[in-house]
């Protein structure tokens, strides 16, 4: 990876007892912040760790200095320095005097986003996450440069706090060919989104910290015009933009639905559940663990599906080695994994499930017959523990559907399939063999479940 920090340009604008410590550090090229505060003394923060800088407390002539040095703070107290990435934010005390200074430091890091190149390809709207410092801006504006530099596409960024492209009128070359529109008030940057489309005719649109209602909409609108969207938000993980009422419809939104008792027995759920609005704006979510690491959300649509469910979630796990190489697994499956979206029953689940299996494998002599096989079932008005303990007993090489027609064995209670009839006759037609369980609580804790059912013809 190739960086570019000018750092001298931050240093330069400094106290110099400041600069001085500074600029002879050993680590300077893994500083993060440096902070300075009325009468405390000067702070810088680094990867490693934080470390004061002097003996020497600030005073209202170090803060007067700096402040002199850069550019006007905005609405949001921020500020920058000319031609770099570097930000300036303020703290201000009950008369709106300038008390505090937080120097963060900028850098442009070329070749970042190796990790997800092959994902930027397929010209899917991407949603970064992550908490607040994880590098999420560093990875849109490589993904900015990339997406114009290398594959030519019209690239506008929508830049609300000058953090991807510095403060200054003309951009940072950090962002490649890509155009920057600034905006001139936090609360305007859903009109800026909008006005990106009307006026400019970009094939993507670049967004950092997506954070309310109305920019949500924006981004949806944007979506739906079909142009690219890069967007980043805070939030650790997919589950948290979900509980997020005001960022929640980037997912397709969510709502409370009311099915029937059949659909809530075969389900095993109440008849008042959660379910998602409409398709996502983004179709594909990337958690930002840290620089080496990412979660990959490859198909939202099915994450948030399956979330809502409260089934497991399937994700790579995508992580860079010592030797820059890119692995690629998939997250750890759980015993009481249960898919209940069909859409998943495909060629590349199963290989995962089986991959997962080998690591797996039942120990019990009379299970090896199952060695080879992969049970879908289709279960009708059963609980989840259940099935919990069927996924244990069967070394968990089952699949759970929706949809009769793929599974091989259907499974249930006794009591509510003698009264389908609808259900059987489709299962005649397939040929798929039905089971049945007179009790819910019958099943002894050390036997097999399917010991205790019997089939009907």
């Amino acid at each position: 990876m190739n960086i570019d920090d000018d750092l001298d340009k931050l240093l330069n604008n400094l106290p110099f007892f400041i600069y001085q410590h500074l600029n002879n550090h050993s680590h300077k090229d893994k500083l993060i912040e440096i902070v300075l505060d009325l009468g405390r003394r000067p702070e810088a923060r680094f990867t490693t760790g934080p470390e004061y800088l002097s003996q020497k407390i600030i005073s209202w002539q170090d803060l007067d200095y700096v402040t002199k040095r850069i550019s006007k703070f905005s609405g949001e107290n921020r500020a920058g320095i000319e031609r770099t990435l570097h930000r300036i934010s303020c703290i201000r005390n009950r008369q709106f005097l300038i008390n505090g200074l937080t120097c963060r430091v900028g850098r442009a890091i070329f070749g970042t986003i190796s990790i997800i190149r092959d994902l930027l390809e397929s010209g899917k709207s991407v949603l970064i996450l992550g908490k607040p410092g994880v590098g999420k801006t560093t990875i849109i504006r490589e993904i900015a440069r990339i997406l114009s530099d290398e594959m030519e596409k019209r690239v506008i960024i929508i830049d609300t706090s000058n953090e991807i492209a510095g403060d200054s009128d003309v951009p940072h070359s950090g962002i490649g060919r890509a155009r920057r529109m600034q905006v001139p008030k936090t609360e305007l940057q859903h009109k800026i989104m909008l006005e990106a489309i009307e006026n400019h005719m970009p094939q993507v649109i670049v967004i950092d910290e997506i954070g309310t209602e109305l920019e949500a909409l924006a981004a949806r609108t944007i979506a739906e015009k079909g142009v690219q969207l890069v967007g980043t938000t805070h939030g650790n993980c997919l589950e948290n933009l979900i509980k997020n009422p005001s960022l929640s419809d980037l997912l397709g939104g969510i709502q409370y639905v009311t099915i029937s008792d059949e659909e809530a027995k075969r389900r095993g759920t109440q008849k008042s559940v959660l379910e998602r609005k409409s398709y996502p704006a983004f179709q594909l979510a990337i958690e930002v663990n840290n620089t080496y690491s990412w979660t990959i959300h490859e198909n939202v649509e099915n994450s948030v599906d399956l979330i809502l469910r409260g089934n497991f979630n399937i994700s790579q796990i995508r992580r860079l080695t010592q030797n820059q190489k890119l692995k690629i697994n998939y997250q750890t499956l759980k015993n009481d994994f249960l898919i209940k979206n069909s859409q998943f029953i495909n060629k590349e689940m199963v290989s995962i499930h089986r991959h997962w299996f080998i690591n797996n494998q039942p120990k019990s002599p009379s299970l090896l017959h199952f060695k080879n096989t992969t049970l879908i079932i289709y279960p009708y008005s059963l609980s989840k523990n259940l099935i919990r303990e069927i996924l244990v007993k069967f070394g968990n090489r089952i699949i759970i559907t929706t949809q009769i027609k793929q599974a091989n064995l259907i499974i249930g209670l006794k009591k509510h399939l003698r009264q389908n009839f609808r259900l059987k006759n489709l299962a005649n037609k397939q040929n798929i063999p039905i089971y049945t369980i007179n009790q819910r609580s019958d099943l002894p804790p050390s036997s097999h479940p399917l010991d205790h059912t019997l089939a009907l013809s």
